[in-house]
């Protein structure tokens, strides 16, 4: 009776509530491809990839339609030539020139083509800024170089897929225009081209996104962007040699001293971006260039003069162009490292 009635008194344990456990923000670990998966699909849907792509294509198409005319018109003087799909890319009028820039689909794509880098990053970092949603960005559980390299990363993908859409459109109209079946050779070397292609417009791809870093404005960093490549790309061989004819002066005399003053003035030239990309173009699309640049002397000036013309492999090709593959790889680097640094090391406030 007793432990009954202690048993009923006793009063019922009552149970606590469970604490809600508290839920760590998870950083994915590949946080850039999430920014670069929404940066692209922006860039698809977008009016300036349409734009662009137009700009593009005509630029390639009118060089097109003059090398497909040419071949036609000696059709039965070069049949059976090796390399002469390829040669729809250099092939055109070659003695109209305005300002050293011939009328070929490589000139032109070699023009045209750093306006997709720049047109796709001179607002890609003070535009977030300028709407404010670069604080909201950089408040989500991602990494903050994921910002930069995924929108780095998305830039590259879509100029890699109108640059191949444009050269499967020219090599297509080459086929059924002339009906030229290209062999594989050929085909690996218009591969490389497109691949050297996209380095160098990555390479303005990340002077873009510098210029989106260090500007504020995007106004300022469409200014100056557009105005680098207008001089690099238009004047920038004519302003070069302007420069250079006072500093290294060349005369029309066969010496040493002038064969020695031409290599440098050569040298120098081969620094900018657009000959480093004219040099590694010709010699992809054309087996028969043996040599880049200006001979140093004049005994290799005759030695180039007395040999005999022949057609290299992918290999020697490669061999001949690797420094300025290089050079551009390091432009490239250089640029978007400058990015990353200052762009980690800004400040982004609310």
């Amino acid at each position: 009776m007793t432990s009954t009635t202690a048993d009923a008194t006793a009063t019922p344990s009552v149970e606590q509530p469970e604490q809600p456990a508290i839920r760590e923000r998870s950083i994915p670990s590949a946080g850039w491809m999430v920014i670069a998966r929404k940066e692209l699909g922006d860039h698809l849907l977008s009016s300036r990839f349409i734009v662009l792509l137009l700009i593009l294509g005509l630029a390639a198409g009118i060089p097109i339609f003059l090398a497909t005319e040419q071949i036609t018109s000696i059709a039965s003087e070069v049949s059976g030539i090796p390399a002469l799909f390829i040669a729809l890319f250099i092939a055109g009028t070659q003695d109209i020139s305005i300002l050293q820039l011939d009328l070929t689909v490589q000139s032109f794509v070699g023009l045209v083509a750093p306006l997709l880098g720049l047109a796709f990053m001179f607002d890609a970092i003070n535009g977030e800024r300028s709407q404010g949603t670069l604080p909201r960005l950089l408040s989500q559980p991602i990494h903050r170089d994921d910002v930069i390299n995924g929108k780095f990363a998305a830039g590259l993908a879509v100029i890699s897929l109108v640059l191949v859409t444009v050269c499967g459109f020219v090599a297509a109209f080459g086929i059924l225009r002339l009906g030229i079946v290209p062999a594989p050779y050929e085909i690996l070397r218009l591969l490389l081209w497109i691949l050297a292609t996209i380095i160098y417009v990555g390479l303005w791809l990340a002077f873009g996104l510098l210029l989106s870093v260090v500007f504020r404005r995007a106004a300022t960093s469409a200014l100056i962007g557009f105005g680098s490549w207008l001089i690099l790309t238009v004047f920038g061989q004519f302003l070069a040699r302007f420069v250079l004819a006072f500093l290294v002066p060349v005369s029309s005399a066969l010496s040493e001293e002038n064969v020695r003053a031409a290599a440098a003035q050569s040298t120098i030239l081969r620094l900018l971006p657009t000959s480093l990309y004219s040099d590694i173009s010709l010699v992809l699309l054309s087996p028969r260039i043996t040599g880049t640049g200006s001979s140093g002397s004049i005994g290799e000036a005759i030695q180039r003069q007395l040999q005999i013309q022949s057609f290299l492999s992918i290999d020697q090709s490669l061999l001949l162009v690797w420094p300025q593959l290089v050079a551009l790889i390091a432009m490239m680097v250089a640029c978007f490292a400058a990015a990353y640094v200052l762009f980690m090391r800004q400040e982004v406030r609310a």
